[in-house]
């Protein structure tokens, strides 16, 4: 059988011929789309490498998929066609398919292309995080970059940019997860990918970010905090964090943070219910100041304290440039 012939028709010829061993018509292969799949949901999951595809995909193990690590994009066909026979028990399954598998990834779009003509729900998850942050991943695991062994990660992530635009432009949901920890990026992807666990909740993310580093990407609020008193002046100050409650009592020595937050919770209170009410699954808050170490990190932890205990949302707080002028 020729590797290029489409899912639908693999499909469509194995039912054919079990009709035709029972003594019924065999069908058109357009009758596949009348056959109901076994496989109701198929989650594929790529990205940048560093950028937390395993932390996603066991938590799709968690919640009772069929997992499978680093597939080639044929085999993803194959794994989809092997699901959709009626002998499967298999309904939900999820798989990561990255670089990792070289010259054979460039097929990954056409694959899609096939499931969905072949009728196979299937959603494309992207996870991405900015390069510093690639970076410091790499480092800390003293791994080589897949598509520079020999050659600085830097190149990597540059050749790895450029070969996954396509596929990010096509996902269903795109992660940045610069500044988030494992149990915040598995509380995102489930708020927006497992919903039906969460029914009528919104996953709200209080951002803090420095504008000196560059804006945030994808997010739905952004307030800037720059007309707050600087910390970073005080040089007893400039060491800690906006965690820090000396340095939240300097951002609010003159009443100017109380007073803030007096017209911003009342706006939030506003907002988040008419988000859910609309049937947003996931909101993304940034508070931004100059470095991103001060008053973006004071504020954004206090929105979260504040909003956290509410049935109907999932709140989780990141910090995007906490430890940035720490290691300058």
């Amino acid at each position: 059988m020729d590797v290029n012939e489409t899912l639908s028709q693999r499909i469509g010829l194995r039912i054919g011929r079990r009709r035709e061993r029972d003594g019924q018509p065999a069908p058109q292969v357009a009758a596949v789309e009348a056959h109901t799949p076994w496989l109701q949901d198929l989650v594929v999951i790529s990205g940048f490498s560093g950028a937390g595809k395993s932390t996603a995909m066991k938590l799709f193990e968690d919640a009772g998929y069929f997992c499978v690590d680093n597939l080639p994009p044929e085999m993803i066909r194959s794994l989809a066609e092997l699901f959709m026979h009626e002998g499967s028990k298999v309904e939900r399954a999820a798989v990561v398919s990255d670089v990792r598998g070289g010259e054979y990834f460039e097929g990954l779009a056409r694959v899609l292309d096939e499931l969905g003509s072949a009728g196979v729900t299937h959603r494309v998850l992207f996870l991405e995080a900015d390069e510093q942050t690639l970076l410091t991943r790499f480092q800390e695991t003293r791994r080589r970059h897949p598509l520079a062994p020999h050659a600085t990660v830097a190149e990597g992530i540059a050749a790895e940019r450029e070969l996954l635009a396509p596929l990010r432009a096509r996902a269903d949901l795109v992660v940045d997860t610069t500044g988030l920890g494992a149990a915040d990026l598995r509380r995102r992807v489930a708020a927006e990918l497992l919903r039906s666990e969460n029914p009528g909740r919104l996953a709200v993310t209080f951002f803090s970010f420095g504008h000196k580093h560059g804006p945030p990407r994808d997010v739905d609020l952004a307030f800037d905090v720059r007309f707050l008193p600087n910390p970073h002046y005080e040089a007893e100050l400039r060491p800690l964090t906006g965690q820090d409650e000396r340095v939240v009592a300097y951002i609010d020595r003159d009443g100017a943070l109380g007073e803030f937050y007096d017209h911003l919770l009342p706006l939030l209170d506003y907002l988040l219910p008419h988000y859910l009410a609309e049937g947003k699954s996931h909101l993304s808050i940034a508070i931004g100041c100059t470095g991103g170490r001060h008053r973006s990190v004071a504020i954004a932890e206090r929105l979260g304290a504040h909003f956290r205990d509410r049935d109907e949302l999932v709140v989780t707080v990141a910090h995007r440039d906490v430890d940035k002028a720490a290691r300058a």
